[in-house]
Order: C-alpha cells, then sequence, then structure tokens
C-alpha cells in the first residue's frame, strides 16, 4: 500500500479503524531475543518482518539487538548493553520516540520464552496481515466515496494492493545448489509435455523451444504493421486453447471481439475471411458444414477475449488474477504494446521500459507465459534486405532486456508482390534465452486468416 494510514494525520482520515495487533506476543518475542540474539537472523530468514512489531518501543529493542549481536559472543544479551545502544542511538536523533528505560528492559527481559519464538513471531504476522487487511478496506472506501473515483483505474489499483496485504513466506529464503540436482536429473530424462509446455501450433519453432512456451516466459513478436502479428498473435491462442484446451486470454487493443471471432472461426473451418464478413457463405454447403465443424470445436475452448481499447498494467494484472484463480490461466497475448495505457514517466521511452518490466513479473509472479505483440521501427524499410532484427523492437532496449524469446515476423510478399516466396513468411528467432536461435519457414494463409506449418499446404 502507498502509505500506512495510521501514519496519516487525523483530520485525513476521520473514520479511523482499530489497527489488529497482538501485544503480549510482540512483548515475548523481543524479550526473547535478548535472551537469545540469533532468532532475528533465524526468523528472518523465515520471512518474519521485525516492521510487524507495532510497538515502536519493542521494535526499537529488536534492532539494537540485532545491532549488538555480531560483537557479543554469548548466548543472550542483557538489557544493560540495549539500554546502553538505546540511549546512544537516542542523543544521535535516530531513535522518534522515548526508548524503554534500564528498568522497563529488565522487566521486559524476564517474559523471555526461548524455544516459542516461532509460535509468537506467527502470531505478530497474522495480526500484521489482519491490520494490512483492515488498512486496505479503509482506503477502499476511501477512494470509492471520492469524487475523483474511476471504476477502471481504482477497482485494478485496490486489487493490486490487496496483493501486497499477505506476503510470501518464501521471501529472503536461499536455496543450495545440491538441492537443485534431483530436479535437474529428472527434467534430464523426462521430455516436457503439455502440462509442462504450451504448444504453438508450429512443428518446428515447438522443437527449437522444447516443446513450446514455458511458465514464467515473456515472449515478444515483433513485426512492422501489415506482416500479420494480431494473426499470428490469434494463432497463438487458437492452438493454446482450441488445439489443446490450455486455458489462454487474448487481448485485443486493436481489433474488435466480433473482428477477432471472424478470424478464428475462417481459421479453424478454412472458410474465406472475406466471404464471412459479406455474409455469402449461406451460398455454399462445404462451407456451412465445415463452419458447422468448427464451431463444435470452438465452442468449449477456454479461450477468453477482451477488447477493451483502453488496457493499462494494473488492469491486466487483475484480469490475470482472477483467471488464474478461476480458470487456471496459462498463456497471455496482449495485442499490442505500443497500444497500452502507459504509466505517467519523464519519456514515452521510459514509460514503455516500466511497461515490459512489468509484463516479464506478471509472467514470473502468476508462472504463465505472456506473448506481447510489438510494433518494430523502421529500420527494415530502409535496408536494402529487408529482414527485421531484434534491435528494431520500437521505443526501448528494455523490450529485448526482458524477453526471454524474440520472435521477428517477416514476409517477403509484403514488400514485393511478385517475389518467388509470395504466400511464405519467416519466424526469425533472435533470442532465445538458454537456447539456440534460428529462423523458420511458415505458409502465411491470409484469406483464412492464418498461419501454418509449410507442410500443411
Amino acid at each position: 500500500m502507498s502509505a500506512d494510514i495510521w501514519d496519516a494525520p487525523l483530520d485525513e482520515q476521520p473514520i479511523m479503524p482499530n489497527r489488529p495487533a497482538d501485544p503480549e506476543a510482540e512483548q515475548i518475542l523481543v524479550a526473547t531475543a535478548m535472551a537469545r540474539p540469533a532468532i532475528v537472523d533465524e526468523l528472518a530468514m523465515r520471512g518474519f518482518d521485525p516492521a510487524d512489531i507495532t510497538e515502536d518501543r519493542y521494535r526499537w529493542v529488536w534492532f539494537a539487538v540485532e545491532h549488538l549481536a555480531a560483537d557479543f559472543e554469548d548466548d543472550e544479551i542483557r538489557y544493560l548493553a540495549v539500554d546502553r545502544q538505546l540511549q546512544a542511538w537516542r542523543a544521535e536523533g535516530r531513535i522518534p520516540t522515548i526508548p524503554l528505560n534500564e528498568h522497563q528492559l529488565a522487566e521486559l527481559y524476564n517474559h523471555a520464552h526461548p524455544g516459542s519464538e516461532d509460535w509468537y513471531a506467527d502470531r505478530i504476522t497474522k495480526k500484521a496481515i489482519a491490520a494490512r487487511l483492515v488498512a486496505h478496506g479503509h482506503a477502499s472506501i476511501l477512494r470509492g466515496n471520492s469524487a475523483a473515483f474511476d471504476p477502471n483505474a481504482d477497482v485494478a489499483a485496490a486489487q493490486s494492493e490487496l496483493d501486497g496485504v499477505v506476503r510470501s513466506a518464501s521471501e529472503g529464503e536461499t536455496t543450495l545448489v545440491g538441492d537443485l540436482l534431483a530436479g535437474v536429473l529428472e527434467r534430464a530424462i523426462t521430455p516436457p509435455t503439455n502440462e509442462d509446455r504450451i504448444p504453438t501450433g508450429f512443428i518446428d519453432l515447438d522443437l527449437l523451444l522444447s516443446g513450446g512456451w514455458a511458465p514464467g516466459q515473456m515472449v515478444v513478436i515483433g513485426a512492422r504493421p501489415a506482416m500479420g502479428k494480431t494473426t499470428f498473435g490469434l494463432g497463438l491462442a487458437r492452438a493454446a486453447a482450441i488445439k489443446y484446451g490450455i486455458p489462454t486470454l487474448f487481448e485485443s487493443l486493436e481489433m474488435s471481439e466480433d473482428e477477432l471471432g471472424n478470424s478464428i472461426v475462417a481459421a479453424e473451418s478454412q472458410v474465406a475471411l472475406h466471404h464471412i464478413k459479406q455474409g455469402i457463405v449461406g451460398g455454399s454447403t462445404a462451407d456451412t458444414q465445415r463452419m458447422a465443424r468448427a464451431a463444435a470445436k470452438i465452442k468449449p475452448a477456454p479461450l477468453h477475449i477482451n477488447d477493451e481499447s483502453h488496457l493499462s498494467i494494473p488492469a491486466l494484472r487483475a484480469r490475470v488474477r482472477n483467471l488464474v484463480r478461476t480458470a487456471g490461466l496459462r498463456l497471455v497475448v496482449v495485442d499490442y504494446l505500443q497500444l497500452m495505457q502507459a504509466p505517467k514517466a519523464e519519456s514515452r521511452q521510459v514509460a514503455v521500459s516500466e511497461m515490459s518490466r512489468q509484463l516479464k513479473l506478471l509472467a514470473k509472479e502468476f508462472q504463465i507465459t505472456v506473448v506481447v505483440l510489438a510494433q518494430l521501427n523502421r529500420g527494415p524499410e530502409q535496408r536494402t534486405e529487408k529482414k527485421p532484427m531484434v534491435s528494431d523492437l520500437r521505443e526501448s532496449g528494455a523490450i529485448e532486456q526482458d524477453a526471454d524469446i524474440v520472435i521477428l515476423l517477416h514476409r517477403e510478399d509484403a514488400y514485393e508482390k511478385e517475389s518467388p516466396r509470395a504466400g511464405e513468411a519467416d519466424l526469425i528467432v533472435g533470442k532465445h534465452r538458454g537456447g539456440p536461435t534460428s529462423t523458420i519457414t511458415t505458409a502465411f494463409q491470409g484469406h483464412y486468416a492464418r498461419f501454418v506449418d509449410m507442410a500443411q499446404t
């Protein structure tokens, strides 16, 4: 949360909730830290945050023990040493409140319960989570009652803040390299399945990517306008959701859901897209039968489509969180990056960099694959050979840096109508973190709104 409501002036928070706390647990835990200072590091490794201690004077005792522990060889730090440290900090102006005095520290010391620190730390943590939840609720009430309330921005922000209520218990934990070996050896002898990877729909691309997209990856598909990047991105979503039943979200900032529906049916049924748009399919029995068969495949597919034209990172994050929980979401396709609602920043480049970083964090946090379509700059058109390069990614080098995989879409017939490679499209894998790069040739069937393996033609 951006601000702690208990620290705000009273006149700014007229309805002040009670802050949940457990003074007894705080007293005993801090006293135990003096008796056995090693618990400071032990609890930190388990994710305990001393900021969750609500009583300021107890919290400063904890900080004093943490500071003194390195200089004491004994198993305990007596209250006299803690008192000297607190008084020194007070004299330096580092402590904003009056610390416990010598007699109060001696009384506190008598409450130590060595061996029970985990239990008391858990009690404090639970109360801290409850306090953050109460604060979040109060902030939501104020936000909802504000005259400047914006349903899209404020609800998304509230949902994002809610994620911070419970902190991961694994924060700060480390792993010994030896503990990783069993997993490495198992993966080395076990080919990935659709449970581990998301097939792309292209045989050669799946082979290059060891089975398809992996959880936590951010994939960038770059192309110049009119190369078919929306068609390609939609094809990735179709392959995952319709062919393999993998829950997928397609975020379209450019095309409406009706247009996307037309393209999906055309691609799956092999009925010309322009015939669907013109409404003349009914004149062909073969076409109507193909569409009927395609509809039976498409209807149960877990493909979620959103055509909201103003998509922000908080709004996307809220939707992803909900679909991960309710539908088991594994793949997100965003069409396309430069059309997203950028955060306020000193420059467009900084804003795009921030969006790119947040998309990568989204993939990693929810262990999903995020495929982001992106527009390239005019670099390819200014070169004799029109093939794009990773450096052509528009507006920010951070896109290349954050991406695990960068695929550049290129069609020679987009520049030269009479090209001998008419109908072919190159998937230039220009970056593949942890794997090989290559160029894979596919067939572009624009009249069916799809890309397919060359063998399928």
